[in-house]
């Protein structure tokens, strides 16, 4: 049985493989700690310290925190449906179309001000949870890029071959 040829077999989509690459695996893994590791510290430690804080800080820790687990309920979304094409639950193309409805905002600005002020392991929180979003999307841009055009593939030596041809043609002439 022949092997096929270059022009016979597929495109392998870096988007697919990425996606299921180790990189993937360990920042899916450091994703969903977060999100538990942060459920953790406000439903315990983080609510008694709030209740310490002056007002300002209070407020401050309320919006900080609403923003966070904001932030990463749309960041497990999205590291739960790359693991569906992962698990071969769902193709790339459908994780696209409902990728829409989870918002990987660009530039969600954090209020430096505000965050100097609120507890240390607040801080850390926030500021590792701004890490792992900003490599969810570029690991995003990445896996959706769009694809080029696929081009008829051309043997470069095509050319050659046809003007050999003629030659010879015209040789038995």
């Amino acid at each position: 049985m022949a092997e096929p040829t270059v022009n016979e077999t597929d495109t392998v989509s870096f988007g697919e493989r990425l996606a299921a690459s180790q990189h993937f695996s360990d920042l899916f893994r450091e994703g969903m700690a977060l999100v538990e590791e942060t459920a953790s510290y406000l439903d315990g430690p983080g609510r008694q310290e709030s209740k310490k804080l002056e007002r300002g800080a209070a407020l401050a820790y309320a919006t900080e925190s609403m923003r966070l687990t904001t932030r990463l309920m749309q960041l497990a979304s999205w590291l739960l449906l790359h693991r569906a094409v992962n698990e071969g639950e769902m193709s790339l193309a459908q994780a696209n179309k409902e990728k829409t409805k989870v918002k990987l905002s660009v530039g969600e600005s954090i209020d430096e001000d505000a965050v100097k002020i609120l507890p240390e392991r607040l801080q850390d929180l926030v500021a590792r949870a701004k890490k792992l979003h900003d490599a969810v999307r570029r690991l995003d841009a990445t896996i959706h890029a769009p694809v080029a055009e696929e081009r008829p593939r051309v043997n470069p030596l095509d050319h050659q071959i046809g003007l050999l041809r003629a030659a010879f043609e015209r040789s038995e002439r």
